[in-house]
Order: C-alpha cells, then structure tokens, then sequence
C-alpha cells in the first residue's frame, strides 16, 4: 500500500517518534557496532582529481534538477549564520566572533544530510523532493546520524573553548571596549598578530579532524546498514589512503563556504547544496561496499 504523508502536523510527530526512538537504540549501543556491513566488508578505492571535479559536476546536476528542493532544505543554514555573528558583535564575545563564522563549517556536513538523500533517491530513480529528504528522521539510520552530528557538535563547542583561551593568552581577558579598539589590537599589534596565528594554526587542526572523520561518514550511514564506528573509521580510512586528495576536497569546500559566506552568507543557499550533493558522489567513487 502506498503511503501517503497526510496531516502534516501528525506525520511530523510520528516521524520525530519513530527518531527518538532509533536515536534511544543507538545510544543504548554507543560505542558498539552490531551492524550487518563492518570495516572489513569496506573497500576504500583510489582517487585522484578528475573524482572531485566529476563529484562537482553531479553534484551541479543534480542541484539543477531539484533546485527549489535543495535551496528550501538548506535555508535555514545562513540565518543561523547571520545569528550567530550578531551575537557574535556583543563586545564580549566579539574576539569569538570569527571563530564563530569559520567554526560553523565544522557542522556542515549534518547539515548536508538531506541533500545526501535527494542525491541517493536520484540515483535509484525514486522521487527526491523535500519531503522525501525530510524523510531520514524516521529511518533506521537517523539515530547514527544524530550521534555522529553530536560528535561534531562536541568538536565545534571545544573548538570554540580553545579560540577563547587563545584569545585570554594574548589579547584578553577583559573585553574589547569597541569593534575599533579590537581591530586595531588584532592587526596594529604583536599579540593580536599572534592570536591570528595560533586562532589559524588551531582552526586548521580542528578541521582537518572534521573533514578525516566525516568526508563520507554520513553519506555511508544513510546508504548502507553500518553503526558511527564503521562510518567513522572507513573517513578515515579514505583520508590517510589518498590524503592528497582529500586535503584538496577540504580546500574546495572550504574556499566554496567563504565565498558563499562573504555576502552575508546568503551565498551559501547555493553553495550548500552543491556541496552536499558533491559529497554523495564523492563517497560512491571513494568506496565499495563487498556485501
């Protein structure tokens, strides 16, 4: 029998249900893996750059082919980040204000999950509208997804701790008494210059671990039955493997958020999706699944 969505208020509540359920039986195994497909059914394949520029070209097309879908998926993403940098201009959390807007990123590829989707449901030729993207909180995989999405979340809120404490160690502790002032100190003196370099150094550390551990983590967990330890281990696995080619996938998406970023960013409505669906393709050439 065809299922249909029906009253959306009450299709939302049974599909957030049949989440916290899944998510209650993830955790109750965290640190487990009783999944059906482990790291050794898991072949990592060898890339090279003509994989990233034809991920990106599918990644175009399938952005064309479900452009409102995809634009309506990811909306939410600037505002969060228009959000966050206004608190971010509250004179005491001002010197966090860019490690606001750079650590965002870190969480990028949760958000990117229901673009996966679309992209899988357009492989296997079925609809990919919005709906059927949405349609992850109620799937087996959706509480692996939260896990690994907490994970990052974790990693996003120690980076934020570790700014901080750059910032105490060589402009701070006490607050900047206006944006000026700050600018001044971080470009007119030794120890702003110093935060520029620690705040980048650390940055880069974070999201290299970020982009090791979730380049095809998440698309793995929506297309096949494996718990967060094989997801995580096979991103990992692929990165140390073609490390090349991997640190120029981070480049291009981190080159691609700032500049959908710089305009207020609202140029992520349209990088973001691109991306997402980049990844999906990225993550069917990076891997091979045995059984």
């Amino acid at each position: 029998m065809t299922k249909t969505i029906g009253n959306p208020l009450s299709w939302a509540a049974h599909a957030l249900g049949d989440a916290a359920t899944h998510v209650g039986t993830s955790v109750e195994h965290l640190g487990d893996d009783h999944s059906r497909i482990g790291a050794d059914d898991i072949e990592i394949n060898r890339l090279r750059n003509d994989d990233l520029r034809d991920a990106l070209a599918r990644g175009m097309e399938d952005l064309g082919a479900s452009r409102t879908d995809a634009i309506f998926i990811v909306l939410i993403y600037p505002v969060i980040g228009v959000t966050l940098v206004a608190m971010g201009f509250h004179m005491s959390l001002l010197p966090l204000l860019f490690p606001l807007a750079a650590g965002f990123a870190l969480l990028g590829p949760l958000a990117a999950v229901g673009l996966y989707e679309i992209s899988r449901r357009r492989e296997m030729g079925e609809p990919a509208g919005w709906g059927a993207a949405l349609s992850v909180i109620a799937a087996p995989s959706f509480g692996a997804v939260v896990l690994l999405g907490l994970y990052l979340l974790a990693i996003f809120l120690v980076w934020m701790m570790v700014a901080y404490l750059v910032f105490v160690v060589t402009l701070g502790p006490t607050p900047p008494a206006s944006i000026g002032a700050f600018t001044a100190q971080v470009f007119g003196t030794g120890a702003g210059w110093a935060m520029i370099v620690l705040g980048c150094a650390s940055g880069f550390v974070f999201a290299l671990v970020v982009l090791a551990i979730s380049v095809v983590s998440f698309p793995l967990i929506l297309d096949r039955d494996v718990g967060v330890p094989t997801a995580v281990v096979t991103s990992v696995r692929l990165t140390r493997e073609n490390p090349k080619v991997v640190l120029t996938w981070g480049l291009i998406v981190a080159a691609a958020l700032v500049i959908g970023s710089i305009p207020a960013f609202a140029g992520l409505i349209l990088v973001m999706p691109l991306l997402g669906h980049a990844t999906w393709h990225l993550y069917r050439r990076a891997v091979t699944i045995r059984r």
